[in-house]
């Protein structure tokens, strides 16, 4: 019986793992880098040790200062969770030879399954069906293939190529980023299937030789290979094709001896064939959605699996009771390509949340997260914030709630992927079923944010303005009864200048002596031409729609719009107003009236665009660049970001090297264009 149990990880799958700890009465170990010294998991341990550093390397992933805390905390059993060390084979074993119980497949079938090349031949020999493969990428011949990371998993190493020209860079890339986050800079080729979808099956193996599957998920929802949006059942297969293959996943896991819990992917195309990808010899992200139309905790079977219980269930896969959609909500900036966001959560409410991390045994909403209001987001661990996952009897209920819920939470402090998840549920192609791996490519509106609206974006301002106005009278010592800006004569307009969503804008207006709006205005404001303290000398104007305030609080402002009230919830942090309605969020950075001087930059200069290591530097100073040619890559959230000339020039100057901690906005490069 396992009676303490070491969590070998951080954020929101310790927090999943604790929940279920709690819940069947084992006690809980956390470990923590500096970073997380505050975070969820570790308060919310009986235990916690802290590993020095913040950097995986010397953290998450030395193994023997893991074991040396289960020992030190008398421990009895470690769960790896995923990512870090949960698919690496020296770890468990280091685990099982000190004694402990390790919750998780054998050392010697993560070590096979952990090389994707091994893993397709033994299960090829054992009759599952396999893509054309090529160990040697000069062997390739044909194209478009797919270059894969023999090691690890979760979208890294990964790179489709379409001609031979792209092929030797796309190779060395996938293997710098390979190793870089696994160790092993191996890759491989395979035949790249156009318009295909990703389906896993869930399977659990005991010691008694049972085996049961779970069902599939649909995965297709994928960004850089990186999965955002997962669901059970796919709407692609049949009652015979889950039979199929859930038999193939059965085969595969018997032909190596499986234990635990298991996921083996496959690629659907379009013409109805499957083809094995790869074995996850772990409990995957996307776990929730199986829990919830299935009914079992499948943390409690792997701890029941570890101390050598039997499974309950045997034979076929447990029935599926309606429709589970999981989304992957991450700290991503839109306006800076994508990349990973860092910075502090200042609040973070899903509203009509009914579970966390545990199945739901009715219609509502889940949310596995590892983050907090106050949680500070930085560049040593990847950029999810948290899963939120809607249940339903349908697939067309589940996907409206869950877009609800989103476009209805407060996210505030991080630029994320919420527009772009809700867009995705709210996409007819989405709704029909009609996706695949390249759904994002194919459908580009989905990146359209959801305050799209001028006029929308426009009252959203205008309630960041009358919010603040009525936070500042709440302070005030004297006349804090009477409206901002009031004046027993007509005078000039209240106005205020926001960093918005599209640069600098102007919100003014004047109210009538009984505190409604006699006009109002926003207007865009020209960077290069901006004077704040010559501001509000535009004339008045009343061309936008007809708005009356129904009331103005510092922390939420009723509008009425023509005749339609719109409630609007502000919170202040700072110069930053986050205003959220039903129309959508928008993020207003308050300017101030008489600011510093900034320095200016060299000509050309370009810029970090995220915090991060600098891993390479092509490039010395002297030397012309084409445009679009690679000139460094920076390191952050285990992905490596390449940085390319914009233009053909002289480089200038190069004012960081390899190794080097960089800040956002910190001079990388300085570029004379031709």
């Amino acid at each position: 019986m396992i009676r303490r149990l070491l969590v070998a990880n951080r954020g929101e799958i310790a927090r999943r793992i604790f929940a279920t700890c709690r819940l069947i009465g084992i006690e809980t170990v956390a470990v923590y880098s500096d970073a997380d010294a505050d975070a969820p998991h570790v308060a919310e341990a009986d235990y916690a040790v802290h590993l020095p550093g913040n950097a995986p390397t010397a953290t998450y992933l030395r193994g023997d200062l893991i074991v040396a805390a289960a020992r030190k905390t008398g421990a009895d059993a470690v769960h790896p969770g995923y990512g870090f060390l949960a698919e690496n084979a020296d770890f468990a074993a280091a685990v099982a030879d000190a004694g402990l119980t390790w919750v998780g497949p054998p050392a010697k079938v993560i070590q096979l399954m952990g090389s994707k090349i091994e893993a397709k031949a033994r299960l090829g020999d054992a009759g599952v069906p396999i893509l054309p493969t090529y160990l040697d990428p000069e062997q390739v011949t044909e194209f478009p293939v797919m270059v894969k990371a023999s090691a690890g998993g979760g979208g890294r190493g990964m790179r489709i190529v379409r001609e031979a020209e792209s092929l030797a860079e796309a190779v060395a890339s996938a293997r710098r980023e390979a190793a870089g986050a696994f160790g092993d800079g191996t890759v491989f080729c395979e035949k790249y299937v156009e318009r295909a979808r990703h389906v896993e099956v869930q399977i659990f193996a005991d010691t008694h030789g049972n085996i049961v599957p779970f069902g599939e998920r649909e995965c297709s929802i994928q960004r850089r290979h990186q999965k955002l949006i997962e669901e059970t059942p796919s709407p692609a297969v049949t009652p015979q094709m889950r039979e199929d293959l859930c038999s193939a996943a059965v085969a595969a896991t018997r032909a190596v001896g499986y234990v635990g819990a298991g996921t083996v992917e496959f690629l659907l195309t379009p013409d109805g064939e499957f083809y094995f990808l790869e074995m996850n010899t772990r409990l995957q992200v996307e776990h929730g959605v199986t829990e919830c139309v299935s009914g079992v905790d499948l943390v409690q079977l792997q701890l029941l699996v570890a101390e050598g219980l039997p499974l309950r269930l045997t034979g076929s896969a447990p029935p599926i009771r309606g429709h589970a959609i999981e989304v992957r909500l991450c700290a991503e900036d839109p306006a800076s390509a994508w990349m990973p966001a860092t910075g502090t959560l200042h609040r973070f409410r899903v509203p009509e949340v009914t579970g966390e991390f545990r199945a739901l045994s009715q219609p509502g909403l889940r949310l596995d997260s590892g983050v907090r209001d106050g949680s500070v987001i930085g560049v040593h661990y990847d950029s999810t914030l948290a899963k939120l996952i809607a249940w339903a009897p349908t697939r067309h209920e589940a996907a409206r709630a869950l877009a609800s819920a989103l476009t209805r939470s407060e996210i505030h402090g991080l630029a994320t992927n919420r527009d772009l998840l809700v867009r995705v549920l709210r996409h007819q192609a989405y709704r029909s079923g009609d996706i695949d791996t390249g759904f994002l490519d194919r459908y580009t509106e989905v990146f359209a944010p959801l305050l799209s609206s001028v006029d929308a974006v426009r009252v959203s301002c205008l309630a960041a303005a009358l919010a603040g106005a009525a936070a500042r009278r709440a302070d005030a010592t004297v006349l804090h009864s009477l409206p901002s800006g009031w004046r027993n004569v007509p005078s000039g307009a209240q106005t205020t200048v926001y960093n918005g969503p599209a640069g600098p804008v102007e919100v003014g207006y004047r109210l009538h002596r009984t505190g409604d709006l006699a006009s109002w205005w926003v207007r865009a404001v020209d960077p290069e031409e901006l004077d704040l303290a010559g501001l509000g000398q535009a004339p008045v104007t009343n061309d936008h729609p007809a708005v009356a305030i129904v009331s103005a609080e510092p922390h939420r402002v009723v509008l009425d719009l023509a005749g339609i009230r719109l409630t609007f919830r502000v919170h202040r942090v700072g110069a930053a107003s986050y205003v959220d309605s039903p129309e959508g969020s928008v993020t207003l950075a308050e300017l101030p009236r008489f600011p510093e001087p900034a320095a200016d930059l060299t000509d050309g200069s370009l810029l970090a665009p995220l915090p991060g290591a600098v891993s390479r530097v092509l490039v010395v100073p002297g030397q012309r660049v084409d445009a679009g040619e690679l000139l460094m890559t920076l390191e952050a959230m285990k992905l490596e970001h390449p940085v390319h000339a914009p233009a053909a020039g002289v480089v200038t100057s190069i004012p960081v090297s390899a190794g080097a901690q960089v800040d956002t906005g910190t001079i990388l490069a300085v570029l004379t264009p031709e």
